[in-house]
Parts: C-alpha cells; structure tokens; sequence
C-alpha cells in the first residue's frame, strides 16, 4: 500500500546548513565572546559604576537620576567604552559567522522550500504579496545588526535572511543545551497562559512578527486543534518559516502583512500573541497595531505579547542597560517604545484597563514545577526579564 502524503518524511531545511569545520568553531568562537560581554562584561561595568563611578559622582553632587543621565556619565569611561565595543562588534560577528554556509546551501534551501510550498504536505499555506510596501522603520536599517534583517532578497524565491536570522540567532543565543529548539518564548508564554486560563480553548492563534515562526510552534503545541497562522513584512523569513513548519508537522499559515493593517475579518482569531517585535516598529506604528489586535480579537479571546519591561517596571542602571541598543543596535525605536505604559497603550487601543496586564512569567523549563505552582499562588515572584522571565504585557476581549 501506498504511503500516504503525510506518512512521508517532510525534508529539514535547517539540515542544508552544513558548517564546516573552522566555521563551526568560528561560530562558537563567537558565542563565547557574545556571551563574555552579555554576562561577564556586564557584571564588571556594573561592578564599576557601582563601586568607583557613581560614589565619585555623588561626592561631586552629580549623582545620576536617570537612565539618561547614567550613559552620560559613563559615556567616555574606559569600561563602558570596551565593554560596548565587544559587545557591538560580537552582536554583528553572530551573523557575518553563518553567511558563508548559508550561501553554499542556499540553492537547496530555495527548491526545497518552493517544493514545500507548492505541495504543503503538512496542510499549512503560504501566501506572499510582492506589492507589499515594507514600512521604512523597517528596511531604513539593518536591525540588529544583521545584513538585510527579514526582509532583503537576492534572487528568485529566496530564503537566505530566514536562515541567516535563525542560524545567526543560535549563535547568538550560544545554543543553550536545555534547549534543543528554538521557541523559548512560545514555550514559556503557552506554558503560563493555559495555567492562568485553564478553560481557554482558542479556535485560531494570530503571531505578529513572527519572522521564522519558531515562537509560534509552541503555542500550537499547547493548542493542537487551533488553526494557526503567521504574518511578517519580510517574505524571505516566511518562506523559510513555512518549510520548518511542514517538516515539524504542523500546519501554519504563513502570510505577507503589515500589522497595522491585516485583511483578516474581524473578530477572526481568539489569541493574539508576539514575541520581541513592539521595540522594533515605531511607537506611532505600535498603536495602530495594537487596535488591529482589538479589531481582530474575538470576544473572550486573549492578547498575549511577550516584550521587553518598561521603563517604569525597573531600575534606572537597567533601563540604561536595556536602552543600549537603541544607539548600538540598530533599533531605534527601543527607548521611544519602552518609555511608554503597556497597560495604558492597550486602554488607547480599546481594551479596558481592568482587563489589561503586565507582568514577569517565569521560564517554564528552568523554574521548576514546585516553584511554579508557588507563583501561580502568588506566594513567589518570577525572575526578572533576562533572568530566568520573561515580561509579557496584554488584555482580554469581553
């Protein structure tokens, strides 16, 4: 008998990409720098500020009152000067450290994925629109430092920025043992939401952003009989997206939208979620998006974004720190993004305010089960975001 079209083994694009030897150990070469002055280099300037820089500035009645002022003083320090310089330099080595293998695959990695597209064997879909005009707050920068970000294109159907994105992200992340796929996010978001709402049942899940949708598997994990579906400006990373998705088996459907204006009907989706995407779209951008969410939300239904914390929710050294990237990152919407209240950015969109929340989640995988219990009993705070939580803003629809 015959096999039936999903009884056969989907390819692996992500497989295609084949380091050899010295690059592999360039790109670990890499991780290790990236992490030495995300973590240690961190500690030290911390370490500086606190015990050298900020008592001589008090003594001169100059003590920093904001995150503003705490650059300001730190700006021409030696440690800020190297530990910014390592840093920048090891954020933009994460992607130039994958582009040579990504290009000897990237012939492969463009018919597989048309293959996938043409057939969706897993039942997921692909629907791109070339006569999309891609927001300037977008293409007017390399965001991240990563060369063309989501949405450069080379040649005919190409997929090099998904993978480069995703394969520059692992080095990045120096590929955490714990975690043997991407999706932490996603893992964590889904794990809280169906304990904080256990009756939740959504029908169709809507990720903003959703580059590769490697934060969207997880929610259709939790959610195995919700459609779901996935929109980006960026085509590149939806192509390569849509081809992960098959080989997982689960079907997405994957679609070229801006955010601030999608053609779903209203009321179509149940859960909205997005991971890491608010900071990088302009503020002005943000709120036409966040009434989309509301249009599109059904009653009942949940908007969940996973985010950085705002300015209001930590201390002013670690709005410094967070707001680094606006000036070195290539993200210039950051510090404009974070200074705003994402309780009240939802009641601007049209959701109550007794009905919108922010808050710390804990990682699901690291925190613990008897600890997360104690959490949801409010008998224990999550881990700050960057430490173990994540911080998630968001509203329920009546």
């Amino acid at each position: 008998m015959a096999a039936s079209p999903k009884e056969i083994p989907v390819p692996n694009i992500e497989e295609l990409f084949r380091p050899t030897h010295d690059e592999r150990a360039r790109q670990g070469m890499v991780s290790m720098i990236r992490k030495h002055a995300i973590i240690d280099m961190r500690r030290a300037l911390k370490a500086d500020y606190d015990e050298r820089i900020e008592p001589k500035l008090e003594r001169e009645g100059r003590k920093p009152e904001d995150w503003a002022a705490i650059e300001k003083s730190l700006e021409r320090e030696p440690s800020y000067r190297f530990y910014s310089t390592i840093r920048y330099n090891a954020q933009e080595m994460c992607y130039l450290s994958v582009q040579p293998a990504v290009e000897r695959a990237l012939p492969a990695m463009i018919d597989l994925a048309k293959d996938l597209a043409a057939r969706n064997p897993t039942g997921g879909s692909l629907r791109l629109n070339p006569n999309l005009e891609i927001p300037r707050y977008i293409t007017a920068l390399d965001v991240h430092l990563a060369p063309g970000w989501v949405h450069a294109e080379y040649t005919a159907d190409d997929v090099a920025q998904g993978a480069v994105v995703a394969f520059g992200g692992k080095v990045f992340s120096g590929q955490h043992p714990y975690r043997k796929k991407a999706g932490a996010v996603g893992e964590s978001i889904s794990y809280w939401l169906k304990r904080q709402y256990p009756n939740f049942k959504p029908k169709r899940i809507l990720d903003l952003g959703t580059t590769m949708g490697k934060n969207l598997l997880p929610y259709c994990t939790a959610y195995p009989h919700a459609e779901a579906y996935g929109i980006d400006v960026g085509a590149p990373v939806l192509r390569y997206g849509h081809a992960i998705a098959e080989h997982e088996g689960i079907p997405v459907h994957f679609s070229q939208q801006n955010a601030e204006a999608t053609d779903f009907p209203d009321g179509h989706f149940d859960l909205i979620v997005s991971s890491f995407f608010f900071h990088e779209v302009s503020v002005k951008a943000t709120k036409k998006i966040l009434k989309e969410c509301n249009r599109l939300l059904a009653p009942g239904g949940v908007m969940v974004h996973m985010e950085l914390p705002d300015e209001a929710t930590v201390s002013p050294y670690e709005n410094f720190f967070w707001n680094w990237d606006t000036l070195n990152n290539n993200e210039p919407w950051y510090t404009s993004y974070r200074a705003q209240d994402p309780v009240q950015l939802c009641e601007e969109a049209g959701f109550g305010r007794d009905r919108s929340f922010k808050l710390h989640v804990p990682d699901s995988l690291t925190f613990g089960e008897e600890r997360y219990e104690k959490f949801m009993r409010g008998e224990l705070e999550s881990p700050a975001h960057g430490s173990g939580g994540w911080f998630v803003f968001g509203a329920t629809k009546q």
